[in-house]
């Protein structure tokens, strides 16, 4: 069991991991050849030159200034300079609110580990009960909850610790959402124009005989919104369009390669294998064969273009539809377009850097299927990561190995050798396990059909916390408390066996504080460093990098990850919430987590990352319900530990805060919740109104007219695309062919109601 030498063992480790990171990056970002690694925001902002391009060769490459190098923590007081409205206006809403994540654990937890460490500690410290028994435990164990004796009447400073932490806890939340959602709707008021104010996504279109989709669907949209509508552009499957480009764009980036090679040394053709990544196979000469599979693939291309825009099985239900006003757009988003609800379905448009093209050719009718086919597998992908899970544990439980393998008993009981493995090898190794999970959730989400990058990350996060709680924390506290005290277990009548899980629970504190230390310190550190980043570019640049052009594309500022970052700081509001009133020994170490991790990703998104998209803080919601549903798991584990402790007087009286807590997520979940889901009629009006007041001869229909085209067909050949935009398009008003509608007003099928025909419709519209 892990001692208070072995935490100091693994944070001595962590803590000097962390500070040889942080002085690397401090060194490393003030190098003139790095700074493309360490400020790519402002290079693709086109606010910084690169500072290798004159001077010597030596200051080209090395800062020769040695008064840079005493204000090397400069980068610290510089990511907190900027204020929040500056840092929206440069990185946008959705990098602000993410850091006012990490603010937020710091306003929960400042007040909640001064109150536990000023009460809670010195009523753990002062007891005998730990001392007295023949439980395994640590000093680490002497300061939490489990040294309190049996029916003791010090429970009820813990239960009103409870109460006062989650009092506390649900002020700042409510706080806290009042606060983002705002933020939110004056971002959305205040926004510059966007393709998606005037778009909605129409899916499951009604097939119809007479008539295309893109006719059937401006036929649709003319008749039920007619002086609102303006234009649309249908979904087309271009998936296998979009990865021949992609392979095309690989090759090409190889045939560079080789042609850079040949021109540096002409004395000698440069070679390659044509097996599986060039490890075997027929020797050819590399440029020819790289010129005649781009040839090759150049032709698959043409002829995958004119399928896609010829074929009308390409053609899926499904559109892109504008309209003159955000107005119009906001009502068709938000109303059920026809008498039967699973036709014509109506959703905001993600803008088009967001969508997610490849899922927009999926059938509407296999989402249902697919999302029970995932739900399955990460059913079963979260139970059998137990298997890792419990060797974790047999790392972490040193006694138990030591038996099964008597012979590494010698080595084992060296004190440095046995402080490491169990101080600082479990985390270590639980985070090797995680490293490939959420690349696995991702591939999952997209699977299940989600039409947009950023409810990809939403729906990838949601499950990767979900991961985390089922294994992370429930299979290391409660099953890694259990095979812990096996031997317990064993040799007590079984009513003293709730008493011994109830007193193990809180010893699993250890192993989730070298886990914080592992991950939040020496992992936030390691980020800001970019180690991975820092060596790619530099291999890019010195074997691929020709042009300016190449040089930007060898740069790679990545984004916040919201799909991984966000579960990882839900995590730790998990614990602190959780072993607040256990544990309080915990809490310094997440207060440490959240004050680096806010610098460090202050830093990051301010000078670094370019975030792909652009949601409005879309993600709040789910960032208020974990919380939320952290706070009742911590209360409902209370009051079981309480249940064991023989606490009976006082835990009923825990009973309540669960309700409590479940109560306020609904209120705030009613009071705050529709600014995230819904776009209120009278923001768009008035934003509709300044906008014709201030731009009476905006050309809308141009602006939006090719903004939802998929983005094969926006090439480098301007005069092509426009021809295949053109034949996409299709947006020239057509009488209908349905002999239904030539001459007489009948109800159209497809609109389900009576409506004039379409050349009233053409003469009373209003021209753009």
């Amino acid at each position: 069991m892990a001692t208070l030498g072995d935490i100091g063992l693994s944070a001595a480790i962590n803590i000097l991991s962390a500070v040889i990171f942080l002085l690397a990056f401090a060194v490393l970002r003030l190098q003139p050849v790095n700074d493309r690694v360490y400020f790519p925001k402002w290079y693709l902002k086109g606010l910084r030159s690169s500072p290798t391009r004159s001077g010597a060769f030596v200051t080209r490459i090395v800062n020769l200034d040695w008064r840079a190098y005493i204000r090397f923590l400069n980068w610290v007081p510089d990511a907190l300079r900027m204020p929040e409205p500056e840092l929206i206006d440069h990185a946008g809403l959705d990098s602000a609110v993410y850091l006012r994540i990490y603010l937020l654990g710091l306003k929960i937890f400042v007040p909640v580990t001064l109150l536990a460490w000023t009460i809670l500690v010195p009523v753990n410290w002062t007891n005998h009960t730990l001392t007295k028994s023949e439980v395994n435990y640590s000093e680490i164990d002497l300061l939490s909850i489990s040294n309190i004796p049996l029916r003791s009447q010090r429970f009820w400073t813990h239960l009103v610790l409870a109460y006062a932490f989650t009092f506390w806890t649900c002020y700042v939340l409510k706080q806290e959402y009042a606060k983002v959602a705002n933020m939110r709707l004056h971002f959305i008021a205040s926004e510059r124009r966007r393709p998606d104010q005037f778009t909605v996504l129409v899916k499951n279109v009604p097939p119809d005989p007479d008539e295309s989709v893109s006719e059937t669907v401006e036929h649709f949209f003319l008749v039920n919104h007619p002086d609102h509508y303006l234009t649309h552009q249908v979904v087309c499957n271009a998936n296998k369009l979009a990865k021949l480009v992609k392979e095309k764009k690989s090759k090409q980036n190889w045939l560079d390669y080789y042609q850079l090679k040949h021109a540096r040394n002409q004395s000698q053709r440069p070679m390659m294998k044509t097996g599986f990544l060039g490890l075997w196979g027929e020797k050819v000469d590399a440029i020819h064969h790289r010129t005649a599979e781009i040839e090759r693939l150049s032709k698959e291309i043409a002829e995958e273009r004119e399928r896609v825009i010829n074929d009308p099985k390409s053609i899926m239900p499904a559109a892109f539809v504008s309209f003159r006003t955000r107005w119009g757009a906001a009502v068709c988003a938000q109303t059920q377009q026809s008498r039967n609800p699973t036709l014509w379905l109506t959703e905001w448009a993600a803008e088009p850097r967001d969508v997610y093209w490849q899922n927009l050719a999926i059938p509407y009718v296999s989402l249902s299927i697919r999302r029970l086919i995932m739900a399955v597998a990460f059913f079963f992908l979260t139970f059998f990561f137990m298997i890792p899970i419990t060797f974790v544990q047999s790392l972490a439980n040193i006694e138990s190995i030591e038996k099964k393998a008597p012979f590494l008993k010698p080595i084992i009981d060296h004190g440095f050798i046995k402080s490491f493995i169990q101080g600082f090898l479990p985390g270590i190794a639980l985070k090797i396990f995680l490293i490939l999970l959420p690349t696995i959730l991702m591939i999952m989400s997209k699977f299940e059909g989600f039409l947009s990058i950023s409810s990809l990350e939403r729906r990838s996060a949601s499950r990767y916390y979900i991961f985390n709680f089922v294994n992370v924390f429930l299979g290391n506290v409660i099953a890694g408390a259990a095979f812990q005290q096996l031997s317990q277990f064993i040799n007590q009548s079984a009513n003293e066996i709730p008493k011994t899980i109830g007193v193990s629970i809180p010893m699993k504190a250890t192993f989730f504080i070298t886990y914080i230390m592992v991950d939040g310190w020496a992992g936030i550190a390691a980020e800001v460093l970019r180690l991975k980043p820092l060596i790619i570019f530099h291999l890019k640049n010195f074997f691929l990098v020709k042009t300016e052009k190449d040089r930007e594309e060898a740069m790679d500022p990545g984004s916040l990850g919201f799909n991984t970052g966000e579960p990882q700081i839900q995590f730790y509001f998990l614990l602190g919430l959780v072993y607040a009133v256990v544990t309080p020994l915990l809490l310094p170490f997440i207060l440490v987590f959240f004050g680096l991790a806010y610098v460090v990703f202050r830093h990051q998104i301010i000078n670094v990352y370019n975030q792909e998209y652009e949601s409005a803080a879309a993600f709040w919601p789910g960032v208020h319900g974990r919380i939320i549903f952290a706070m009742v798991i911590s209360q409902v584990l209370l009051m079981g530990l309480l249940s064991t402790k023989g606490a009976a007087q006082s835990t009923p009286f825990l009973i309540a805060l669960p309700v409590l807590t479940i109560s306020f997520h609904l209120y705030c979940k009613g009071r705050y919740e529709p600014a995230f889901i819904r776009y209120p009629l009278q923001e768009a009006m008035r934003k509709d109104t300044l906008e014709r007041a201030t731009e009476p001869n905006l050309n809308l229909k141009a602006y939006l007219q090719n903004a939802y085209i998929h983005p094969v067909f926006k090439g480098e050949d301007d005069d092509e695309d426009d021809k295949i935009i053109e034949k996409l398009e299709e947006t020239v008003l057509v009488p209908t062919k349905r002999q239904s509608r030539k001459n007489t007003p009948v109800p159209s099928k497809i609109s389900g109601g009576s409506s004039p025909s379409l050349p009233d419709i053409q003469e009373n519209s209003h021209p753009y």
